[in-house]
């Protein structure tokens, strides 16, 4: 999980010291090549074979790692790589007397894989900062005694404490008889969920009511965002397209390309053996066969083609976005159709009052009673309820003798009435007749009787993130019009919110099977392209059959969020347009990459091989146009979506 420092400004200062240390025979090289060169111009070397040491050196301190590299290569069997290509020519340089350029090509591919290292790095850190959203310390409980320490440090069946609000560090066994936590997207439910003694309590649950206590079940290694840590190390191997065509074009193209030079020098030589008059010189034609090699070097492909779309991940993680690999962020921008869970997605997962019926002379009056009974209450319902009222500034009635009835709610007496607050099946208990209708209701329904009689209901639901009507009308923007969504609440619920947000293709009463074959039936459509975004456990079969699955990882579910793409950490449903965005703007970096590559290379190619080229042109097309590339795929990075 990379550095195991115990202070993030450890590892920094680790960090930099081996970024000084990796360029430090960069800048030594770069130096002799300037005194070099310098010396030479002026005439101070005068012993024999200084000029060849003094440059020797300089191109070891600067080639050596590539020497090493095409030495290895080699030994496995591949002849044509840039490392190997890279070595002839500047050993071929050195043969001819030509030092400086020798010197250059390594030094400055060097340069380029500083460059290199150092966006890749960015990106890394960019990542690593965004999954750092865990709590850093977990209270143990050690010899009686609270005790802070790192959730890495917690070992299996120690005893856990977390206080009301706080997430859950690490997976457990809860130990208090009950407690109320916040499971929106874990479960697919905005209800909250009551766990009792015994039951398992999973990490990324945010304790909501009281003080708990867990027996650690699972290490921290083993929770979400370690996996997702290591599903970030491996998204560099899952290649886009472009990039593994140009790995095979690359394996074809350098060969060819080395025969090339090979000819360059053979064929002016077999010409002047039929044609005497034909002045031919070894050592020009031999220069411009070692200009060509290093033209040929594929370096400016194979290095800022990855980079490109390793820039593009670190971009989204700046944004709150986790692409698993390269070739997402092909898949998103081919995108035409998006489809949207509800609870959780969409919708905060969250409770407020939506509804008030009363029996009563006034709905204030029901509301009096029932904020009052739940006055003392913690519960999430309680709490909404609780701001609901002290926004319609409803005065209190003083409470005595509550009852807490498990499973139904609550018995109090308010001024002198006794008042039943709680699901229906607490009336029935108390034999008070009431609407049979209420049953039927889907959503979380708080009923009350006073002195025996039904006296109304409050109706609770979740309500629109701020920026899902933001999402909707960027996705449009976008070109995609076919956005839909898909939940299994009523019909009647889905149709309202998708009239708030603009989708007209709103779908209830799904259960996660019915969700699989609407997704199915999509795709029956060749010319659909389509994005799932959910976050509940029910929403992984679905999230693995879209052409691209994107999970809300917030407190989004082990299952969602392995199965997806790509992950929104922050649960903002507007990030699917910024992830669009990104995977667009990526591609069009890369193919500027490419068509730049090439475009030089192929120019400086045929200079080359007619001899109006030097090495330095040739270290221009090749590690010049590289570090451009680099610089153009690091722009992503800092570029604001």
């Amino acid at each position: 999980m990379g550095c195991n420092c115990n202070h993030h400004s450890g590892c920094h200062i680790q960090e930099e010291k081996k970024k000084k240390s990796k360029n430090l025979p960069v800048i030594i090289s770069l130096i002799m090549l300037g005194t070099g060169m310098g010396m030479n111009h002026f005439g101070w070397f005068t012993l024999p074979g200084s000029a060849l040491v003094w440059y020797a050196i300089a191109y070891l301190i600067a080639g050596w790692p590539v020497l090493r590299e095409a030495f290895e290569q080699l030994r496995q069997g591949d002849f044509f790589n840039e490392f190997m290509l890279m070595g002839i020519a500047t050993i071929g340089a050195f043969c001819i007397g030509e030092y400086p350029e020798g010197v250059a090509v390594m030094l400055f591919y060097s340069i380029g894989e500083a460059f290199q290292d150092r966006a890749v790095g960015n990106a890394q850190r960019n990542i690593k900062a965004l999954l750092d959203v865990r709590p850093e310390t977990a209270t143990v409980i050690r010899n009686g005694q609270p005790e802070t320490v790192h959730p890495e440090t917690v070992n299996v069946n120690e005893l856990i404490e977390i206080k009301a609000g706080e997430r859950v560090p690490l997976d457990g066994t809860m130990q208090n008889e009950q407690a109320s936590f916040n499971t929106a997207a874990l479960t697919g439910e905005s209800r909250p969920r009551t766990i009792r003694k015994g039951e398992p309590v999973l990490a990324g649950m945010i304790a909501t009511d009281r003080v708990i206590r867990l027996i650690v079940s699972k290490p921290y290694n083993e929770s979400t965002l370690a996996r997702i840590l290591v599903m970030v190390q491996e998204a560099n191997e899952r290649k886009a397209p472009v990039e593994l065509f140009i790995r095979k074009f690359a394996r074809i193209y350098t060969p060819i390309v080395t025969g090339l030079a090979v000819l360059i020098v053979l064929i002016p030589f077999l010409y002047s053996l039929g044609m005497p008059a034909f002045d031919y010189i070894f050592r020009d034609w031999l220069y411009r066969s070692l200009v060509f090699l290093v033209i040929s070097c594929p370096c400016a492909l194979v290095v800022s083609i990855p980079l490109g779309y390793f820039g593009g991940i670190g971009a989204a993680s700046r944004a709150g976005i986790l692409f698993k690999g390269g070739n997402y962020l092909d898949a998103i921008t081919q995108i035409n159709t998006v489809v949207f869970d509800k609870t959780g997605t969409l919708t905060k997962g969250v409770f407020e009052v939506q509804h008030v019926e009363s029996v009563l002379s006034t709905q204030e009056e029901l509301l009096r009673y029932i904020v009052s009974a739940e006055q003392q209450s913690t519960h999430p319902i309680a709490r909404a309820i609780s701001e609901y009222a002290y926004k319609k500034e409803i005065p209190l009635l003083p409470s005595s003798a509550t009852t807490e009835i498990p499973g139904h709610g609550l018995e109090v007496y308010l001024d002198g009435h006794k008042v039943l607050v709680g699901n229906p099946r607490l009336l029935s208990r108390y034999q008070i007749a009431y609407p049979m209708e209420l049953n039927t209701i889907a959503d979380t329904i708080v009923v009350c009787a006073v002195d025996g009689v039904y006296a109304g209901y409050l109706l609770l639901s979740d309500t629109p993130k701020e920026d899902a009507i933001t999402a909707v009308k960027e996705l449009k923007t976008l070109n995609i019009d076919n956005i839909q969504i898909l939940s299994g609440d009523k019909q009647a619920i889905v149709s309202k919110l998708g009239t708030e947000l603009g989708i007209s293709q709103a779908y209830g009463d799904l259960l996660p099977e019915g969700k699989v074959a609407h997704i199915e039936a999509l795709k029956t459509n060749p010319s659909n392209r389509i994005a799932f975004v959910g976050d509940g456990i029910n929403d992984a079969p679905v999230l693995a059959m879209s052409n691209v699955g994107i999970a809300m990882g917030g407190l989004g579910s082990d299952a969602a969020i392995e199965t997806a793409d790509i992950v929104i950490q922050n649960d903002q449903p507007a990030k699917v347009a910024t992830a669009i965005r990104i995977g667009r703007a990526t591609r069009r970096i890369v193919w500027e990459n490419i068509i730049l590559a090439f475009g030089v290379k192929f120019a400086v190619l045929l200079l080359g091989a007619i001899g109006i080229a030097t090495m330095w042109e040739a270290v221009f097309a090749d590690v010049g146009v590289a570090l451009i590339a680099i610089l153009n795929a690091i722009r992503i990075q800092k570029k604001k979506f």
